[in-house]
């Protein structure tokens, strides 16, 4: 009994620095190929809604989704049996994805049209974040983190006054039209007014009136700029970030001298040595 839980205890620490660890070579194959799968997987939903495709390679689509299900499902359940706490991995976000992912094929057998879920797949191309777990990789989600958090508060006030100039101009534009153009409510207006400022112009309503020309061309305008002032707030925030960042030196790693890290890591990504004990 003792030998075959040792064999056990060594299975499962096997899996999970396959499963887990992706700083080693075995760690980031499984990530990559799994990734593949969830790609693949994506990509068959997408083939099975063209119908001529469907209909010419049906039984082969449906094998392969049931080839993907079993790969996920068997990956579901090494996930589970690999790490010490699996309920919470199972009421994790990614746990929770992980089992959407494989649900509908089963469904199938006893509700028809749950196939349609496996759309939800797609969801697990958020695991390629963590096949990018790089420090590299870190440092640049942290930095434009940070900055999309300290440009909330003007964003938020910028999109307050997009708010209120729409409703304003979607009420002029009500007055001025009418709704013998098009205009037949206050909220189609508004419709229209966001749709010219995002420059998008499905032209299903246009203005007739050479007043409603005139403002629509100056709410055109307008909307260049509404698209062009975020971007530079998060981007003035991401170069003082980036700038703070060169002024402030990191302290290296006392073990490799590794400097690529960021600044409130615990550990080096690089040889794993403890930053606390330096």
């Amino acid at each position: 009994m003792p030998d075959i839980k040792s064999k056990y205890e060594r299975f499962r620490q096997k899996v999970n620095i396959i499963i887990h660890g992706t700083g080693t070579k075995a760690g980031r194959l499984f990530d990559l190929i799994l990734l593949g799968l969830i790609v693949l997987s994506v990509l068959l939903v997408m083939m099975e809604t063209v119908s001529g495709f469907d209909t010419k390679y049906h039984r082969t689509l449906v094998l392969l989704e049931w080839i993907i299900t079993g790969l996920f499902t068997l990956e579901y359940l090494l996930r589970i049996i690999s790490i010490n706490k699996p309920w919470k991995y199972i009421f994790s976000f990614y746990g929770i994805i992980d089992l959407l992912a494989i649900l509908p094929m089963y469904l199938s057998f006893f509700v028809v049209g749950t196939s349609v879920l496996t759309v939800i797949r797609s969801l697990r191309l958020l695991r390629l974040f963590k096949i990018l777990n790089h420090p590299k990789f870190i440092t640049q989600s942290t930095q434009l983190n940070q900055a999309v958090k300290a440009s909330r508060g003007k964003i938020i006030v910028f999109i307050y006054f997009v708010l209120i100039s729409t409703i304003l101009i979607g009420s002029i534009m009500f007055l001025v039209e009418g709704r013998e153009n098009g205009f037949t409510s206050i909220p189609v207006s508004i419709y229209w007014t966001i749709v010219t400022l995002t420059t998008v112009g499905y032209g299903d309503i246009s203005p007739a009136t050479p007043l409603g020309q005139f403002i629509a061309s100056l709410v055109m305008i307008l909307g260049y700029g509404i698209i062009a002032v975020p971007t530079g707030i998060v981007t003035a925030e991401i170069a003082k970030s980036a700038q703070n960042l060169a002024l402030k030196p990191k302290k290296p790693c006392s073990a490799c001298g590794n400097e690529d890290h960021p600044e409130d890591a615990n550990y080096c990504p690089h040889c794993g040595h403890s930053f606390t004990t330096d």
